[in-house]
Parts: structure tokens; C-alpha cells; sequence
């Protein structure tokens, strides 16, 4: 393994000062997978008071549970001192933290195998209960007993999923099982903790982790929209799988590739900017936005005389279900408004015809089209692989002539228009409550006529308008 400089620096400062340390954790597994860790922890039977007598600066992060953060070259490292959990309360947290000078009960109270070695240059690896092994099988298990594990720490069950998600690894029987019987406890954790272990199983791989959350019992308690739509079946031309697997295959299109050969699918991909995505906010909340965007389907569905599915207006549905999710999770602004506005909008289907762009653009808003289009692509992934051409096709169009209209300035808004109430007022139209509709009248001439959007034009269409010629 290799460790940074600093890293190494601290282990063997501790070492040279008479007591153990060892990398441990998060970022064993991770170079033992071949990833570079995001952070090093460093644990040790140091206490927190002799970690300080050694380092020049330190930082009191959790010195209550034993943590220190030594700080080298403006990078903080946590040292921790090797601890036992007391008795857990409240299936979250340890009602005292007792210090030991035994590495190996340290490991023994952490989660899982694959997150309970350590390492050092000096010891070599340390892994008592079989990480090692379970990284090269892809297994996620607990350490000892897994009942217990998750009885003293429910939000280790959502860790479980997680992990499984990010590293594409299976979870063992009997964790999965103890998984299910405990999943009741996760309402004694935190909307914060569980919408940011969510986040993160979104931005993996394995989205259809989501399933194997419903299957345990864990959506019930803390996203039971998902068990309904998964049960919400689609008898329709336009789909292949329920609500919920469409909802998922959506959401990982959101910065997956099409990889098979569709070449209107490919030229509509060759037109998208995809570097949006980059933000990682951005991209986060577009993957809640698929997430949600059918919840409202299982409420709206209604079968017609020919045994055909119809979901109308599940959209404003799914904004109203969105909405409690968002507030349940305690979600910040942007993603709950931005998410909920594109899922009003992402089952309108743009014309070809570039007057109706233009007057898509001005109901949904500018700021939000290129979002839109990546809703909508993933939208489509997420549905009957025959009917891709044609959708891509018109999608296209609609980007190209998207594109036209951003490149040439077109006014798609009141604020665009060349005049305002102060123009009007002084061609001799009163003020007043009717002024607002007019500017909303001169906005619909100018989408259908972008030619119009001009000073002398706008008075005569608005003198028109109020009557005064």
C-alpha cells in the first residue's frame, strides 16, 4: 500500500513516542480495491491528550469519541484513539465511548469486513475478520453478528446498500436477512443521514439497488413512493417495464451513454452540451428529478377499454408527491424547486416547428431547457427501445431549433421585449392591472413573429390591443 508522506509521517511519530498506529478503515479498502481514499483516518492507543503532547497543531474534532485531527501542510488527518462502543439507545449512537490499547476490539465494533482493517509500513495488514477476502469475492458483511451490527447503528443498513451500490458488490445472506428484520429501526435516523447515503447510492452504478431496498423492507420506511411504483405496472406501446424499473433505468441515463446502435439516439447525443453534468449538484439533482419524476403515476393510472394504461396528468401529481419527499428529507432549495419544476415539465414534447419551440421555452423558462432535454432524453432510455427513433428524431429538432433560438437572441420572456410599461404609459396607454396582459400579449406576437420585437411595432400591436386605433 502506499500511503502519503504525511500519512506516514504521523504513524511513525506515534511509533516513535512508544504506542501503535495504523491507516484504517475507508482508506484500506480503497487501496486494497486500487482507488486512491479520499481521506486517511489513523487510529491508535494513544489517547487524545498524548496525540496533542506530540503534534504541534491539532484540532478538537471529536475528542469526546476519542478523534483529533492532526494538521500537516493545511491537511487535516483524524487520529482516534482505539475505542469500544458502549450500550446503544437509540439504534444510532453509543451512550458512552470507552478507550482501549487493543486494535482488535477497535475493528471488531465497526460495520462491516471490508471497513474494519488497518495497515501500516511497520505491522503489515491487519485484518482479523476476513476483509481482505470479502473484497476479492464482492461481498459486503458484517463484522461478527450482523443483528447486532445493525441493532446498535440502524443506518449501517442503509451503509450496507450503499457500499453495494458503489462497489457492485453482493450483500450475504444472513446480513441481508438481519438487514430486513431491523429495517423498522431506520426511522430512528436522521432525513439528513438517510437522504445523504440516498445521494450517494444515486450517483453510483447500481441504481438498482433501489430494488433490493423495497425487497428488504427498507423503502416502507423511509421511501414508500418507490414500493408503489414499482407494483405500477405500464400496458403500453411506449414501455417495457414498470414504473419503478423505468424510473431507474431513467435515472442512471442521466450520465450513462446509449451504447447500443441507434443512430437518431447517437446524432441527438452528438447535439446535447453534456458538460452540465460536470457539477456534480447538477447532476445529483437530476438524478432525484427521475427518481420522482412518475410518483404520481400509481395514483393516475386508469386502464382504457382496450386494456391500454393511461397516466394522465401524473406529472402535476408527481410534482405534489416530490414535494413531500423533499420536505420529509430536508432537501436544500435548489434541488427541491429546480427537480419539481422540471418534473412538470418532462412529458411535454416539443414540435418540430420552431414557433413552437419558441413557445415552449417561454412556458418552461430559458434557464431550464437544457436541463429539460437531458430529463427527457433519460426519460426516453428509460422506455420501449422500438419507439427510440422516432422520439430521438423529433427531440433533435427541437435541440437544433433550440439552439438557433439562443444563438440569435430570440425574446422568450416579458423581460426580453424592447419595451415595458414605461414606453406604453408614454404612447398614451393608461396604467393599470391590464398593463401586465398586454406585455403578455405583445410577448405571444413576438414568439409567433420574432421580427415584431421592436419598439415602433410594439406600440401598434398594443394600441390595437387597448382600442386606441
Amino acid at each position: 500500500m502506499q500511503m502519503p508522506q504525511d500519512v506516514i509521517y504521523i504513524i511513525n511519530e506515534l511509533y516513535d513516542n512508544g504506542y501503535e498506529a495504523f491507516a484504517v478503515g475507508g482508506c484500506v479498502r480503497d487501496c486494497l480495491l486500487g482507488k486512491t481514499p479520499h481521506d486517511w483516518d489513523i487510529t491508535t492507543d494513544a489517547s487524545p491528550q498524548q496525540v496533542k503532547n506530540i503534534f504541534k497543531k491539532t484540532v478538537d474534532t471529536g475528542i469526546e469519541h476519542g478523534t483529533v485531527s492532526v494538521i500537516l501542510n493545511s491537511v487535516g488527518y483524524e487520529v482516534t484513539t482505539y475505542r469500544i462502543d458502549g450500550e446503544y439507545l437509540d439504534n444510532r449512537h453509543p451512550k458512552e465511548v470507552i478507550f482501549t490499547s487493543n486494535l482488535k476490539e477497535d475493528l471488531m465494533r465497526r460495520d462491516f469486513t471490508i471497513n474494519a482493517m488497518a495497515y501500516n509500513d511497520i505491522v503489515g495488514l491487519v485484518d482479523i475478520y476476513g476483509g481482505r477476502e470479502d473484497l476479492q469475492k464482492g461481498i459486503i458483511r458484517c463484522v461478527g453478528n450482523a443483528h447486532d451490527r445493525f441493532s446498535e447503528d440502524a443506518l449501517r443498513i442503509l451503509r450496507a446498500i450503499r457500499f453495494s451500490a458503489q462497489l457492485g458488490f453482493e450483500i450475504d445472506e444472513e446480513t441481508k436477512n438481519a438487514m430486513s428484520e431491523l429495517a423498522s429501526n431506520l426511522k430512528n435516523v436522521s432525513a439528513e443521514r438517510i437522504k445523504t447515503e440516498l445521494d450517494k447510492m444515486l450517483l453510483s452504478d447500481n441504481c438498482d439497488r433501489f430494488i433490493l431496498m423495497s425487497k428488504l423492507g427498507i423503502c416502507k420506511v423511509i421511501l414508500p413512493e418507490f414500493d408503489a411504483m414499482l407494483e405500477t405496472t405500464q400496458e403500453n406501446i411506449n414501455h417495457i417495464y414498470d414504473v419503478g424499473r423505468h424510473t431507474l433505468v431513467a435515472t442512471e441515463y442521466v450520465d450513462k451513454r446509449y451504447e447500443k446502435d441507434d443512430s437518431n439516439v447517437a446524432q441527438f447525443d452528438e447535439c446535447m452540451d453534456f458538460s452540465i453534468l460536470d457539477d456534480e449538484k447538477v447532476r445529483l439533482m437530476l438524478k432525484w428529478t427521475m427518481l420522482l419524476h412518475d410518483t404520481g403515476k400509481p395514483v393516475m393510472k386508469t386502464i382504457d377499454e382496450k386494456g391500454v394504461a393511461h397516466f394522465k396528468g401524473h406529472p402535476e401529481k408527481s410534482v405534489e408527491i416530490a414535494k413531500r419527499v423533499f420536505e420529509r428529507l430536508k432537501f436544500d432549495n435548489y434541488t427541491a424547486n429546480t427537480a419539481c419544476h422540471l418534473i412538470r415539465w418532462h412529458d411535454y414534447r416539443f414540435e418540430n416547428d420552431i414557433r413552437a419551440v419558441r413557445r415552449a421555452l417561454s412556458k418552461v423558462g430559458q434557464e431550464y431547457a437544457q436541463l429539460l432535454f437531458l430529463v427527457q432524453r433519460a426519460d426516453i432510455l428509460g422506455q420501449n427501445p422500438t419507439t427510440f427513433s422516432e422520439k430521438f428524431k423529433k427531440q433533435k429538432d427541437a435541440l437544433i431549433n433550440y439552439e438557433e433560438i439562443v444563438k440569435s437572441s430570440q425574446c422568450l420572456s416579458v423581460k426580453d421585449l424592447k419595451i415595458g410599461g414605461r414606453e406604453l404609459i408614454a404612447a398614451g396607454i393608461a396604467p393599470g392591472p391590464m398593463m401586465g396582459e398586454i406585455l403578455n400579449s405583445l410577448l405571444e406576437s413576438v414568439i409567433e413573429d420574432p421580427g415584431l420585437n421592436n419598439e415602433e411595432d410594439l406600440i401598434q400591436i398594443a394600441k390595437r390591443i387597448t382600442g386606441i386605433i
